[in-house]
């Protein structure tokens, strides 16, 4: 038996819910997640002494034990596990493993699964979308030929004992990438490979570096193609995205692009790339920044790579969406006033959240052409079977009781890529995982595995045995 499923690499962390949970110490079944880099457990820590912040010592004991299971994954090759634990009172516990599927993503800090995935290898659509061709699409001014050298002199006074990549270096880097490099990112590199190595003792190379440029360069090495793989996001959040590009933007709103050259970081996360793809208002070889913070889209800091080390970047200048409306509507008791205030030919996205009026009809979006992605809280679909009318979603996400009307009724849209089960936060998670597999098994997809891993803990101490 592997070692995550012995009850001795669990019993550290049945004894910590014990302890730190008084329905766990009354037996009545808890739930958690634990994934390699993180996990949710349902323990109330101690108080940290009088005048000072919690310490890791105030709660060694959880940490521990979520160790030693973290690294039964990594042992057995599984990225996390959600778990229910019952204890009884004479120290009998019965452990409940609930996974892996390769059909289900991980949890978000919840003991419940995931989006399933129904369609083996399929992305949300903006993850499908390739950059529009934009005829007649031009470098900026700045990025004229004759400018080059201006550019590679000016990089030169600034880095003046940098290493530069050889023409045979900079053509293995472009056979690496697929791409062809722009010229003004051959002569960056022509100056300065950026490889920390090249650097010796000299402490400041990389801080004369990014005063040069105006980010934290890549090497040579580490170029890569800001292309939708390089953006991977759950189901959960992608499929509530949409890629709108305005007709005059300077940069296509994609999630990625095989024309996005990322080269630097601005030192919090967010990425620089000189774009080849432009929109209709920008320029071929202009400079966008990716923030680490968004799913989709890029902004625009320069019209050209001379432009940024000459000048320095710009306000990152994004160019929203603001004519007609929008394809992703949030309807709730805040947002859009209901589902008709929210039906347009454009819709993609209808995202239902908190409602306290009538539960809403589906019948103002039925025959919408884009509509892909419906998300609807408890309780807010007057009749869940409306749903069979929508025939292009590709992601549902609906609780227990509506997935339950859909399933009996055999109404479950067939056009589904991914759809997720949106249980309230405390319901038990062995149903939901039932429900979960139900849907999968529709798709002929792996099951929700169950491990059941009892053991004894015996009394808590002071009590008889």
């Amino acid at each position: 038996m592997p070692p995550l499923h012995d009850f001795t690499t669990w019993e550290p962390l049945l004894r910590v819910l014990r302890d730190g949970n008084e329905r766990a110490a009354a037996g009545h079944q808890v739930a958690g997640q634990i994934s390699r880099g993180s996990w949710s457990v349902p323990v109330r820590r101690r108080a940290p002494k009088a005048g000072r912040a919690s310490q890791v010592e105030d709660m060694q004991d959880e940490f521990d034990a979520v160790r030693r299971i973290q690294d039964a994954l990594t042992d057995t090759g599984i990225d996390g596990v959600s778990f229910t634990a019952a204890i009884a009172p004479t120290g009998t516990a019965v452990l409940r493993l609930l996974g892996p599927s390769p059909a289900v993503e991980s949890g978000v800090g919840s003991p419940h699964p995931g989006s399933l995935l129904l369609v083996e290898g399929a992305l949300p659509e903006p993850w499908r979308r390739l950059p529009a061709p934009v005829p007649g699409a031009a470098p900026a001014p700045t990025a004229d030929l004759e400018l080059l050298e201006l550019l590679e002199r000016e990089l030169r006074e600034r880095m003046p004992r940098a290493v530069g990549a050889t023409d045979e270096e900079i053509a293995a880097a472009e056979k690496r990438l697929g791409v062809a490099l722009p010229g003004e990112l051959k002569v960056l590199y022509r100056v300065t490979r950026a490889r920390r190595q090249d650097h010796g003792d000299d402490h400041a190379a990389a801080e004369r570096e990014y005063d040069a440029v105006g980010c934290e360069l890549f090497s040579l090495d580490d170029l890569y193609v800001a292309d939708v793989a390089s953006r991977p996001c759950p189901w959960r959040f992608a499929a509530k995205e949409a890629v709108v590009t305005p007709p005059d933007a300077a940069v296509q709103g994609l999630v990625g692009s095989p024309g996005w050259i990322a080269f630097g970081d601005n030192g919090g996360g967010d990425r620089l790339a000189v774009d080849l793809t432009p929109g209709s208002g920008g320029h071929v070889g202009q400079i966008i920044m990716l923030s680490h913070e968004e799913n989709i889209g890029a902004g625009l800091i320069a019209d050209s790579l001379t432009e940024l080390v000459l000048r320095g970047p710009r306000q990152d200048r994004r160019r929203r969406a603001d004519d007609g409306p929008p394809a992703v509507a949030h309807v709730n008791f805040r947002g859009v006033p209901g589902v008709e205030a929210a039906a347009h030919p454009g819709l993609e996205v209808l995202s239902i959240g908190i409602w306290h009026d009538e539960p809403l009809s589906l019948a103002p979006v039925v025959g919408l052409p884009r509509l892909r992605t419906l998300a609807a809280y408890p309780g807010t679909l007057a009749d869940p079977l409306e749903i069979s009318r929508l025939t292009g979603l590709e992601y549902l996400r609906l609780c227990p009781e509506d997935w339950r009307v859909l399933l009996d009724a055999g109404a479950v849209p067939r056009t589904l890529l991914a759809a997720s089960v949106e249980p309230r936060h405390d319901a038990d998670p062995l149903p939901v995982v039932d429900l979960a597999n139900e849907i999968l098994a529709l798709w002929n997809r792996p099951q929700i595995i169950r491990t059941r891993v009892e053991g004894d803990l015996g009394p808590i101490s002071g009590e008889p045995g």
